[in-house]
């Protein structure tokens, strides 16, 4: 399809307001530095995090439940950076598809890769893991394989993954785009959104609401900690309750 076509059938159907929508890229700035922001996020938990979103009136921000953590001790933040890949035999262009998306790749971001389902390929091994680690990634959440376990250990990088499979990506799946807004389960990744994973699983968080998020996590932390506090001193429900506590 020509340029033209294009433009005239986006124009007949009306489309601009669902194309500026659904391709939104958020670039808005943070009121402290990125570093200092995902550091505080990392002293929190994904828990206090979600509670917080449902009080924005945003419910869908876990990423699938069957992401497990390869080191269930961490938790890391970082900022999303996203890739889609599908299954696929064509093997010509890849590496250098791939070659180029990892020259994009940025000190304190977090892979996001949407596999399309995919269940034969590895997406993520030792070698994606010594790259990223180089280059100052916080980690990566593949919502398919990853292999090469004991590599990714020994670098103390951390991954989300949906299952292990020693299959080599290359004439299994091709990685088709970079830096675009994806789906994983209901929820949608934007580059640029705050990432955050811990024992619990992984969230994403709106880049243009990730600092007011913050603060109120912060907020709930040390209000459970007074919760803790009070139970821990044998005080009854109704008294805790009484004082603004919660169960």
């Amino acid at each position: 399809m020509s340029i033209d076509t294009y433009k005239k059938e986006v124009g007949l159907m009306k489309l601009e307001k669902l194309i500026s929508e659904r391709e939104r890229i958020p670039d808005c700035t943070f009121p402290v530095p990125v570093q200092e922001l995902l550091t505080r996020y990392e002293q929190l938990y994904t828990g206090a995090i979600s509670d917080v979103l449902r009080e924005f009136c945003l419910l869908d921000q876990a990423l699938p439940g069957h992401l497990q953590p390869l080191r269930p001790e961490r938790t890391v933040a970082g900022i999303a950076f996203t890739v889609k890949s599908a299954p696929n035999v064509q093997i010509s262009g890849e590496m250098a598809f791939r070659t180029e998306m990892l020259t994009h790749l940025k000190r304190d971001h977090f892979v996001v890769w949407d596999t399309s389902n995919d269940q034969k390929a590895t997406l993520w091994g030792g070698v994606m893991t010594a790259t990223a680690h180089g280059m100052g990634v916080k980690g990566a959440v593949i919502d398919g394989g990853i292999r090469d376990t004991h590599q990714i250990l020994e670098k103390d990088f951390p991954v989300f993954y949906k299952h292990r499979i020693p299959n080599g990506s290359l004439g299994r799946c091709l990685i088709t785009h970079y830096q675009i807004p994806i789906r994983l389960g209901d929820t949608v990744v934007r580059p640029g959104d705050v990432i955050m994973g811990d024992i619990d699983g992984v969230l994403c968080v709106p880049r243009d609401i990730a600092y007011d998020v913050l603060v109120r996590a912060e907020e709930i932390k040390a209000n459970e900690k007074k919760i803790f506090g009070w139970v821990a001193q044998g005080e009854t429900v109704q008294q805790i309750t009484d004082k603004g506590g919660y169960f």
